[in-house]
């Protein structure tokens, strides 16, 4: 068994980096109705609007094309 130790010391991530980690990498897709009609928003991973598209599998596309990984919001 290997024994692996623990870093003496982390560095704590301030609010700015927080909010940006992830941000190149993740984009959210959650549903909202826009003008009385259905859609799906995309945001940055720090909450940032992209865009909303028509539907659901658009917007998977969009978020792969950019080299991100999409995930769900409920």
């Amino acid at each position: 068994m290997m024994d692996v130790q623990a870093p003496s010391q982390f560095r704590p991530l301030s609010s700015k980096d927080f909010a940006a980690f992830g941000v190149n990498v993740v984009a959210y897709i959650k549903e909202v109705q826009v003008s009385g009609a259905s859609g799906f928003a995309i945001h940055a991973a720090d909450g940032t609007p992209l865009t909303v598209v028509s539907d659901r599998d658009a917007a998977i596309v969009a978020v792969r094309q950019h080299e991100m990984e999409p995930l769900s919001v409920h």
